[in-house]
């Protein structure tokens, strides 16, 4: 292995300080040589020069010996340590004797080369092969940049090669320590992972205590606001089957009783006392309404509702709550068509409280309940649109005896056939009237009629339907009051016409009757009621029946055109 050449210019001077050239000259104490410039196959030349000292300009002054630099996480024994003792330098003779600017050693003469520390490496491993001039290469050593020779160094400057004082190593921060892996770079400055972490290793551990309670935290209420959401998709899975079920919103009810004179506070208590009735018979079958009397099971209804059961038929009643017992018919009258039916073998029955029909008033609100077209428990409501409406109803036998004559009251509430014989009840649920007619599009009509309700319904008044029920209980029939005239049904004037005989050929007045005794004649015309105008002979009758026998009534009577006022006291008739 050769060794190397002095580095100097062409003709072998070495360049001082200033760049003048001057001869080599030895000096007593050692020569400084410049190290070989050839390598060796094998050998790493990233290996650092041998680091050599620097003496001041006095020729006094110690050697400095600075160590191969240590680079953190590298092991102790990667530095290579000087061979020998680095050689003096001595300062180049300027012109004049005058010591000049220190010159490196290694410019000085060549020295002799030190053997080797150990044999060459047999197996020839990778990367070192084999060994270096002067000592093994350390497993990882990063080059240190040195200035090109003959630059100029200022005073305390390390020479051309000369390693970097070393430094405390800096200990690796693994996971015991709480460090971080990633930002160790073994290259870099000394104290760069302090200065990343802002602080010193207990500030450290205390802002990773901080982030680590942070994450915590974090993850605490995620862990609440996930939980939620599942149990509410949870829910609505359950109970909706699906998250895109679609579920209207809806108001709760509001529980309680209604205001008792609201009309769901008057169905409520009338309905148990209303029953239907499905009535057969050889004349056909009927349907309708009526309402319970009495705890005895007497029960009102209208006679045009169970006219067929007269003859031999059968008479079903169906309650409130749907249980059915059998009825006979206890007594009927059609001039008032009324008729009392009763049930046996039933408890538990809710008579409904009758009302007074003369203190009602034009206005009033009123409900009709009954069963229209075999419709059970409906409920209607209106006004009184009238009172003392007189009607009549029936006829169909050609003979007058099924007619029957109504003062009535007029309401709005809607009535269709099958209310017939059920109540129409004032605000305080009391009865006040018997739905029994409708007026239909030729003219008023009985409720079995096909016609619907065109809002003009009439209710046969309570006193006078009070007075026949009980006469139909106690007696099986009732009476009817009587002036005791025969009239002319056939007059077109206003008011009722006395006629001029009986039928079968009596006399028109009632010799020793009601009439006959206030001196009224044949041909005489009757024009009020107790200064209430009628208008016909149909009229003159409503208003009589709507009185009982025994009542007093002043007439006002014509005769040849003249005037006078007659007070008679009703008699009674068997109708019979």
């Amino acid at each position: 292995m050769d060794k190397a050449k002095p580095t100097g210019t062409p003709d072998g001077t070495v360049p001082d300080a200033t760049g003048d050239s001057h001869g080599t000259a030895a000096q007593p104490g050692g020569s400084a040589t410049a190290p070989d410039a050839s390598t060796s196959p094998g050998t790493d030349t990233t290996t650092p020069p041998r680091p050599v000292g620097l003496t001041k300009a006095d020729p006094a002054a110690e050697p400095l010996e600075t160590a191969a630099p240590t680079v953190p996480g590298q092991a102790e024994e990667a530095a290579v340590p000087p061979a020998t003792e680095p050689p003096a330098t001595v300062p180049a003779p300027r012109a004049g004797g005058a010591p000049d600017a220190v010159v490196p050693a290694q410019q000085q003469a060549p020295a002799e080369r030190p053997r080797p520390l150990h044999a060459p490496d047999p197996y020839s491993t990778p990367p070192y092969g084999e060994p270096g001039p002067w000592a093994p290469a350390p497993p990882v050593q990063r080059p240190v940049p040195t200035p090109a020779h003959g630059t100029y160094l200022p005073p305390g400057t390390p020479a051309h090669g000369t390693p970097v004082p070393p430094v405390p190593p800096v200990p690796e921060a693994g996971p015991a320590q709480g460090g971080e892996w990633g930002r160790y770079d073994p290259w870099a400055a000394p104290g760069a992972l302090v200065a990343e972490s802002g602080g010193g290793p207990g500030e450290r551990r205390r802002e990773r205590r901080a982030g680590r309670g942070r994450l915590v935290g974090a993850a605490l209420v995620l862990a609440l606001v996930a939980g939620a959401v599942g149990g509410y998709v949870g829910m609505r899975l359950e109970r909706h089957g699906g998250l895109g079920t679609v579920e209207l919103e809806q108001t709760s009810g509001q529980a309680g009783e209604r205001a008792p004179d609201s009309v769901a506070g008057i169905a409520a208590r009338t309905l148990p006392g209303v029953v239907t009735l499905h009535v057969s018979g050889g004349d056909g079958g009927a349907l309708g309404t009526g309402f319970v009397l009495d705890g005895r099971g007497h029960i009102l209804t209208n006679q045009h509702v169970v006219e067929s059961a007269s003859d031999g038929g059968s008479i079903r009643v169906t309650f409130n709550g749907g249980e059915t017992a059998r009825a006979r018919l206890v007594g009927g009258d059609p001039g008032y068509d009324l008729a009392v039916v009763k049930v046996s073998g039933v408890s538990g029955l809710t008579p409904l409280p009758l009302g007074d029909s003369d203190d009602v008033r034009v206005g009033d609100p009123v409900v009709a309940i009954g069963a229209p077209f075999d419709l059970a428990n409906t409920v209607t409501s209106g006004i009184i649109s009238a009172k003392e409406r007189p009607i009549t109803a029936g006829g169909e036998k050609g003979d007058g005896t099924d007619i029957s004559y109504v003062d009535a009251l007029q309401t709005d509430a809607p009535i269709n056939p099958g209310n017939s014989g059920g109540p129409l009840v004032d605000e305080r649920a009391r009865v006040i009237g018997i739905n029994s007619a409708i007026h239909a599009a030729g003219g008023p009509a009985r409720q079995d009629d096909s016609a619907g309700s065109v809002g003009l319904g009439f209710a046969i008044p309570v006193n006078q339907a009070k007075r026949v029920a009980e006469e139909l209980i106690n007696h099986g029939r009732a009476t009817h009051p009587v002036i005791g005239v025969t009239l002319d049904m056939g007059y077109e004037g206003e008011g009722a016409k006395v006629g001029g005989e009986a039928a079968g050929g009596g006399p028109a007045v009632t010799p020793g009757g009601p009439a006959d005794r206030t001196d009224i004649a044949a041909g005489d015309v009757i024009t009020e009621v107790d200064g209430v105008p009628v208008a016909s002979g149909e009229e003159l009758i409503i208003k009589i029946r709507s009185h009982r026998p025994g009542d007093r009534l002043a007439l006002t009577v014509e005769r040849d055109g003249e005037s006078r006022r007659v007070t008679l006291e009703l008699g009674s008739s068997d109708p019979s």
